[in-house]
């Protein structure tokens, strides 16, 4: 016992009761002094056995960043928040609310969306469970609805591509002819005498004088003299030369344009004439006057330029994406400004193998008959192409299907091996050409799906299948297309027949795992991929 408490002893034992209270008093005093005194040392060593968890400040769009203080993100500018603490197996998921439009990330509390002002709803957020797929996300009915989600089915069905183009009508260069001179001369009559005048097959157009056409005519008399003297001294040998000197003088004539009829009209006539006329090889239009009469011309020199308008070409305009469902041989429909209402039809004769530089499409030439007239050059025209699609973007045709077709001239289809009527070219099978050579009835169908599915961004394109056993949830998934045929791409791999696919809502879902920091359409590996903190990233982030 200390001295202290045995002086205060000895005093209590002489000491009447009032004092003893008092001694009392001051005995506890002081006994809770002797405690105090005694433990200062682990009072005050045990704030340092336990040392305060630091605290870790995050970014609710960018959730590998983690700092140790509050501030701002260095990526974005946001204000931090503060991260999760403990292992995020003993955290407790608190309910997250999100807005159907994906304006802001999920927050803690339900209440309006701050940007577009709709309701929160309640979602189930599995962002960061260890057995969910990273592209996956589920939904719940009611966020379902008010993101307006939609699915259609893949499915095998035959679809048309509709190809639009314009163009404008033009002549065919096949029936343009040039009535030229072929001997020297003067143009002392043009018949037709100005520019647009229609002639038709045999018609006069040149009234044409030549003095050498005067020399070749008094040979072809003096021949035909010649053959009826040796006629009448009946020589064989004397007959035949003369006969051969005779047919070659008319040949002459005939290569200067004279026709069989004009020939015989010398001979009958029994005199020669410094003067002949040029008649039209074909009818048509004439396009072009190039000399005027009193001219004197050479060999060869151009005088009109006719054109046939009984057939005409289209040439239009098609994109490059568009070439896919293009083939030789496909009929074309096409209005003009001229007959609004009335249909043209012709085919398709020509595809252009370079692409223009300063337009980027590539011409196609479609063959028309034109047999009214209606249809003038430089004429605009809007066509379309329908083109019914199979397996492997084949092109069907009902009525090319098996048959043998002319390379250049695609009126001509035949239902065996030949030739051209018209250019005597082989013909050859329609499959060639890029048809399908099955029946059209028992052709495979392509694999499609709607073009608002996937959502395109570069050489990727992803599509968020729904899962079949779970109501809800939709996983995202890259697949290869092949073209766009009208409202549907077909799908080369990646999707199977039966499997349910979202058509409407799909970049809404695309935001959602963006906002998560997962695999998403602009970000294929997830924004925490590949960061020190990604297996340490909170499951969802708080509202700001």
């Amino acid at each position: 016992m200390s001295p202290r408490l045995q002086w205060m002893a000895r005093l209590v034992a002489k000491a009447p009761v009032p004092a003893l209270l008092v001694v009392a008093f001051a005995a506890g005093y002081a006994f809770r002094g002797a405690v105090v005194g005694t433990q200062p040392v682990q009072q005050a060593a045990a704030p340092a056995t336990e040392a305060a968890p630091a605290e870790v400040w995050t970014c609710s769009m960018h959730p590998e960043v983690r700092l140790p203080k509050p501030g701002k993100c260095p990526k974005c500018g946001m204000d931090l928040i503060p991260a999760a603490k403990g292992p995020p197996a003993a955290r407790k998921k608190a309910p997250k609310y999100a807005c159907s439009m994906f304006c802001v990330p999920p927050m803690d509390r339900p209440g309006k969306c701050p940007i577009c002002g709709m309701e929160m709803v309640e979602v189930k957020d599995t962002g960061g469970d260890m057995d969910e797929s990273p592209r996956t996300l589920t939904l719940s009915p009611a966020a379902r609805k008010l993101a307006g989600i939609e699915v259609a089915p893949v499915e095998r069905r035959f679809v048309s591509a509709e190809i639009q183009m314009v163009g404008k009508v033009e002549y065919d260069e096949t029936r343009v002819r040039s009535i030229t001179s072929r001997v020297p001369g003067r143009l002392d009559r043009l018949y037709a005498d100005y520019t647009g005048i229609p002639v038709a097959q045999g018609d006069h157009l040149v009234y044409l004088y030549s003095p050498e056409l005067l020399t070749a005519q008094e040979e072809l008399l003096q021949e035909l003299r010649g053959a009826s003297r040796a006629g009448a001294n009946a020589a064989s040998g004397l007959d035949d030369r003369a006969a051969d000197n005779l047919e070659a003088v008319r040949d002459r004539l005939r290569l200067w344009g004279l026709t069989d009829d004009q020939i015989a009209e010398v001979e009958r006539r029994g005199t020669a004439s410094d003067h002949m006329t040029i008649y039209s090889p074909i009818g048509g239009i004439v396009i072009a006057k190039h000399a005027d009469e009193g001219t004197y011309v050479q060999t060869g020199t151009r005088i009109y330029t006719i054109a046939d308008l009984t057939r005409v070409w289209v040439k239009l305009d098609a994109y490059e994406s568009d070439l896919a469902w293009l083939r030789y041989g496909q009929e074309v429909e096409f209005e003009t400004e001229a007959y609004p209402g009335d249909t043209f039809r012709g085919k398709i004769a020509f595809i252009d193998p370079v692409l223009g530089t300063r337009t980027r499409t590539v011409k196609v030439r479609v063959n028309v008959p034109n047999e009214d007239g209606r249809l003038k050059p430089e004429m605009f025209v809007r066509a379309v192409v329908q083109a019914k699609v199979a397996e492997g973007g084949r092109v069907l045709d009902a009525d090319l299907a098996g048959k043998w077709i002319s390379p250049m001239h695609p009126e001509i289809v035949k239902d065996g091996p030949g030739t051209c009527d018209v250019c005597g070219m082989p013909l050859v099978r329609a499959e060639t050409l890029g048809y399908a050579a099955d029946d059209p009835t028992k052709a495979t169908a392509p694999l499609i799906i709607p073009a608002s599915a996937p959502l395109i961004t570069g050489r990727r394109a992803i599509v968020y299948v729904e899962a079949p056993d779970q109501t809800g949830t939709y996983e995202g998934r890259e697949i290869v297309l092949g073209p766009r045929a009208g409202d549907y791409y077909l799908v080369r791999d990646g999707l199977a027949e039966g499997e349910r696919v979202v058509v409407h809502g799909n970049f809404k879902i695309d935001s959602a795992l963006q906002i998560r920091a997962r695999p998403s359409m602009m970000s294929p590996e997830g924004s925490r991929a590949g960061t020190p903190e990604h297996h340490h990233a909170p499951n969802a982030t708080g509202g700001r």
